[in-house]
Order: structure tokens, then sequence, then C-alpha cells
């Protein structure tokens, strides 16, 4: 357990939480926390993560003290190192939800980015105000945000540097699900405990499938589909699954995530 991350399990379900009052600003050490933690989730027993970062805040940026006399060396050091946590985060072979509350901006939304659904409380706020600092987001803004809500919308919000609230971060696909601000936590939650229950060997798979046929040609893509489809075949949990529908019908089988 780290000063200002930890790793919390139950049930199958790992929240990393971020805290660092008030705002969960990110510096060196929250990183290299983050990095420790997202290592930690990918445990077998893990099998689904939420990103939280308590009721007030998720995490509004970059703490600028820190870096605002940095040069270039430096900070090329540091933004590898804060790229490579996201990606751990991004790479973990299990659904992961973020629970936004309150902030999410500029390193705080690339966080919420690496996830693979996002819950926003109603009161949220979310952006990449980078801009109006003089720079760009170092940590996945320019690469995953036009991903997910496409490229104008992105630049839109990148080139002003502007905060969108959680019905419109909904309305352009920012977020998955708006949820009362008290609520945030529970509704990933929820999400959390649906996910668990599935076939984890499965949902490792497709989530690979989707995420690395996005950078691939589509011809590539689907061989991809195809060689992980293959490979679920020498599981136990493809027999259970459709052992089960033949005897029970759908939506009943028992996954053990072998």
């Amino acid at each position: 357990m780290g000063e200002f991350v930890r790793l919390e399990v139950a049930d199958g379900i790992g929240t990393i939480r971020l805290d660092r009052p008030p705002v969960n600003a990110m510096h060196d050490q929250l990183t290299s926390e983050l990095a420790d933690a997202a290592g930690a989730a990918a445990d077998a027993g893990i099998r689904a993560v939420i990103l939280y970062g308590g009721e007030k805040a998720f995490a509004a940026g970059a703490d600028i003290g820190n870096m605002a006399e940095a040069g270039y060396a430096e900070m090329a050091l540091r933004s590898g190192r804060l790229q490579a946590a996201m990606g751990l985060i991004a790479g973990l072979g299990k659904p992961v939800i973020a629970a936004i509350t309150g902030y999410a901006l500029g390193g705080g939304l690339e966080l919420a980015l690496a996830a693979d659904f996002r819950v926003a409380g109603e009161n949220a706020r979310l952006g990449q105000p980078e801009i109006l600092l003089g720079v760009i987001p170092g940590a996945g803004g320019t690469q995953r945000l036009p991903r997910l809500v496409g490229p104008s919308r992105a630049k839109d919000l990148i080139f002003t540097g502007r905060t969108v609230r959680a019905a419109e971060a909904h309305a352009i696909g920012l977020v998955d699900l708006v949820a009362p601000d008290a609520s945030v936590y529970q509704a990933a939650l929820s999400l959390a405990q649906r996910y668990a229950a599935g076939p984890a060997l499965a949902l490792r798979a497709a989530k690979q499938a989707i995420d690395f046929g996005l950078g691939v040609d589509l011809a590539t893509g689907l061989e991809l589909e195809r060689v992980q489809f293959a490979a679920l075949f020498g599981t136990q949990d493809q027999r259970a699954g459709m052992r089960s529908f033949l005897e029970n019908g759908p939506g009943k089988a028992t996954f053990t995530g072998r």
C-alpha cells in the first residue's frame, strides 16, 4: 500500500484508490504508486478494477507546482513514467471502470481514459486544460480522447481547454453513465460485479481483440479475433458455458476463470 494510492480488494473486485488531498494532484510519487497498484491489480484473483479518487475529486490533474520550472530532459522522463503508468492501467486484462466525482482534469482525465468505462457524478467536471498552460496533454489525451469521442470533439476540448459537465460528457460519449454524486462508486461497483461474474479469460480476449484491433488494419484485426476465439476452446469456462447453455439455457453458467 502506497502513501497516496492503495489497492483494496473485496469479492474479486479491486479498487485502486487515489488519496492525495485535496484533489489528488498527480506527481512523481503518486505516478509510481499508481503503476505499482496496476501491477498488483493484474492478479488473477481480481476479476474487475475500479479507479476511484474519493467522494470529492477523481484527480484534478498534474501538480503544476512540481513542473512549472522543469526543463525538456526532466519532463521527457517524467511524462514517460506517467504514460507507462497509464499503459499499465489500460493494459489490464480485465474490465476497468473509472468512478469520477468532482474533477477529472488533465492527467486525471487521462487516467479515466485508460479505463474501459467511465461513470461520472452529476456535478463532475472533465477536461484537458493543458493548452491554457501553454502545453498539450502528455499522458494519452491526444490519442485516447479522439479514439473515444472522435477527432473533432477531441480537438475542441484540447484546443480550448474547456471543461464539460457530466451531461455533455455523456452526450459526446466521454462517459458511459451519469449517477448522483453520492452513488458514483456504487454505480461503478454494480458494473464491476456484472463483469466479475463473467468468464475472465474470454473477457481478457475480447478486450485485447478490441484494443489491439483498433490500431491495425481490418484484416489483421480479424485474424487477431480468430486466434483469440479459437484459443478459448482450450478453457474450462468455454466448456462450462456451452454445457450450461445446452442443459439450462443461456445466461446460467458459473465461470471459474480457467
